[in-house]
């Protein structure tokens, strides 16, 4: 919490208070507190400079009498036994527990004379923080908690933000540090690299089909594994989080692996003078089963990740989720869409027909 208008250090505390209970009340999130306090006990020592001048007691004296028998001062190091020692001025425990322990510390005057500190010093129980955090130059309070089970770190983010805005008065904000500034900036990026990678396995595939449509066409299966991971995710009750984003970037390859089957044969069967409509309904039917044994195969091999228990097996079954249920419905539903998709986007633009040598494909036991 920011205290952007600098006012009094308890109407801070208060408005920390008032968030972790909404926090903690909301049902998502759990543990919100709060080291920050505005009442810890604490002894103010005033100096009658006053007195302390018409007694040639210097200022000085005083405050380093203070600050080296109440806290402590370094001296040097000395070795004994081959080892190092740091030295430090303090006064004992017993002589400096007490407020009244005052009476027992002397300064040295002007002239010389030994002058007790109490004839000088007053001291007054009063309260105040006991430590004032600064963030962005603003008196600031940390929150700390966590999510609920089944409540992802980034429902809880905008769940603390919604709480936030509607609970903070005038003169107050929020701002984001640690570890959640850092999961919100790398989710920022996530759809940055997802882009980036789709960009990139295009400009693969164009290369290799020297072609613009054919790449397109491919791509168009992506999606469909991404709605079958995003699915297999909400099915099982898992969030959107790190291992299901790695999920997604492997399935643009995996995806597109099935409609490369697809598209290519049917660039085949177009060069041997079939229509745009036989080559796409022929090269779904041939490939069928190609396509089905290496998905199958696939997803039977990332099984064991999804179910798996114990240590680290939220990350397993994160990615082996998203990753298997991306599969199956690529697999099932590029039989589908990936042909007829190519029928429609070859009719719009034919391209150049890449002529091959005439292909005979059987089905059925080979023979010596």
């Amino acid at each position: 919490m920011l205290d952007l208008a600098g006012g009094d250090i308890n109407q801070l505390a208060s408005v920390t208070r008032d968030v972790a209970a909404a926090g903690n009340k909301s049902g998502r999130v759990a543990g919100l507190f709060s080291a920050f306090t505005a009442n810890d006990p604490q002894l103010l020592v005033t100096i009658d400079r006053d007195k302390a001048r018409s007694l040639g007691l210097p200022i000085r004296e005083v405050t380093d009498a203070l600050a080296v028998l109440l806290g402590s001062q370094y001296v040097n190091d000395f070795d004994f036994n081959n080892r190092a020692y740091r030295v430090y001025v303090q006064g004992d425990q017993q002589f400096r527990a007490k407020p009244n322990d005052l009476s027992q510390y002397y300064a040295r005057a002007s002239n010389g004379d030994m002058v007790p500190l109490s004839a000088v010093v007053r001291t007054t129980e009063t309260t105040a923080p006991a430590v004032i955090n600064h963030f962005n130059m603003f008196r600031s309070t940390e929150l700390t908690g966590s999510a609920l089970p089944g409540v992802s770190s980034g429902q809880a983010l905008q769940v603390m933000t919604d709480i936030a805005r509607s609970t903070l008065p005038t003169g107050y904000d929020f701002a984001w540090a640690g570890l959640s500034l850092e999961e919100i900036k790398s989710g920022a990026q996530a759809t940055y690299l997802f882009a980036l990678s789709i960009v990139l396995v295009y400009l693969v595939l164009a290369a290799q089909y020297e072609s613009w449509i054919l790449p397109f066409i491919i791509l168009l299966g992506v999606p469909l594994a991404v709605f079958g991971a995003l699915s297999a995710q909400l099915i099982r009750g898992l969030s959107n989080d790190v291992f299901c984003q790695v999920g997604l970037i492997m399935l643009i390859g995996l995806a597109a692996k099935n409609s490369i089957l697809i598209v290519e044969f049917a660039e085949q069967l177009r060069g041997q003078g079939r229509s745009i409509v036989e080559a796409a309904v022929e090269s779904a039917r041939i490939r069928l089963r190609p396509i089905l044994m290496t998905s199958f195969a696939f997803i039977l091999g990332v099984l064991p990740l999804a179910f798996a228990t114990g240590a680290g097996a939220g990350a397993r079954n994160s990615v082996g989720t998203a990753v298997a249920g991306g599969m199956l419905a690529s697999t099932f539903l590029s039989i589908i869409f990936i042909p007829v998709l190519y029928v429609v986007i070859r009719t719009i633009a034919p391209g150049k027909i890449r002529h091959t040598e005439a292909v005979t494909v059987t089905e059925g036991p080979a023979h010596a």
